[in-house]
């Protein structure tokens, strides 16, 4: 494909979560390809080739009240500086303008300094942390939390009905529901490191405690995407051993058609809000 060429775009199906994961794996993400099902299955995802091989890729993934999330905006590093990720963004929005959608985004701050002129509104504020080495795995703590009561409190929090999604993590191999004293998250498979989130609590103390409880019962890294304003729980995370590794600007392109009663303590990770 020569620089000159415009990109011509296709949306991609189930069968591209390999050529997908590749990308996202070649970024140094922590998505699996059950991660891309998701996207495949449930959203719309648009990608570039150049002969057989997909290059560049976004998502529109779907949520209820007219809302979505625009995520795996993805570009190989022999393909960029072409405009192809503005290219697929473009699609992405003009398909949710068709279906009345308000769009999401959690974007890194180079992102952030594009979607801003594109009329993105900046909302929170998110931190990416990593627990590297856990303590020595102890049994997992005994925990009656439920999907039910998971999804009742994501909806309380997001705003978002989000069964579909919350329901596909419970249900893969190695995923845990975990809840007490008024906290409740989910943990789930990555591709380098167990991820945990979304997390909501009645306090940062419970927040905190659940947290360790999860970390207690890991062998290995752990990743988290703790929402910034709830600074003692992020001040906690990092007195215990957490490291912060980035930052992501939440954004929103179109009317607020919803808003939570609560806030989160951790997000289901910035590819799914």
């Amino acid at each position: 494909m020569a620089v000159t060429d415009a990109p011509h775009i296709v949306r991609l199906g189930v069968d591209d979560a390999i050529a997908g994961l590749a990308l996202s794996t070649e970024a140094h993400w922590n998505q699996t390809d059950e991660d891309w099902r998701i996207f495949l299955r449930d959203g719309i995802v648009f990608g570039i080739r150049d002969g057989m091989r997909l290059v560049a890729t976004a998502a529109l993934l779907p949520y209820s009240g007219n809302n979505a999330w625009i995520s795996m905006v993805l570009v190989s590093g022999t393909h960029r500086r072409r405009g192809f990720a503005t290219h697929l963004v473009d699609s992405c929005l003009e398909t949710a303008r068709q279906n009345g959608l308000t769009s999401w985004l959690d974007a890194t701050p180079d992102g952030a300094a594009v979607y801003g002129p594109l009329g993105f509104t900046p909302t929170l504020q998110l931190r990416r942390l990593k627990l590297a080495k856990p303590a020595p795995a102890e049994a997992p703590p005994s925990s009656s939390a439920t999907i039910e009561a998971l999804r009742t409190r994501d909806l309380r929090a997001t705003g978002f009905d989000r069964t579909a999604l919350l329901e596909a993590f419970s249900q893969r191999s190695g995923s845990r529901i975990v809840g007490a004293n008024g906290a409740i998250a989910l943990v789930r498979d990555g591709r380098t490191a167990r991820h945990v989130g979304p997390l909501l609590a009645d306090d940062a103390p419970a927040a905190l405690g659940l947290v360790d409880a999860i970390a207690g019962a890991e062998a290995g890294p752990l990743l988290l995407d703790a929402v910034a304003s709830q600074s003692t729980f992020l001040e906690g995370l990092t007195a215990s051993g957490w490291t912060i590794e980035r930052p992501f600007q939440r954004m929103r392109f179109g009317p607020a058609t919803t808003a939570g009663e609560e806030m989160p303590f951790a997000v289901a990770g910035p590819e799914f809000g």
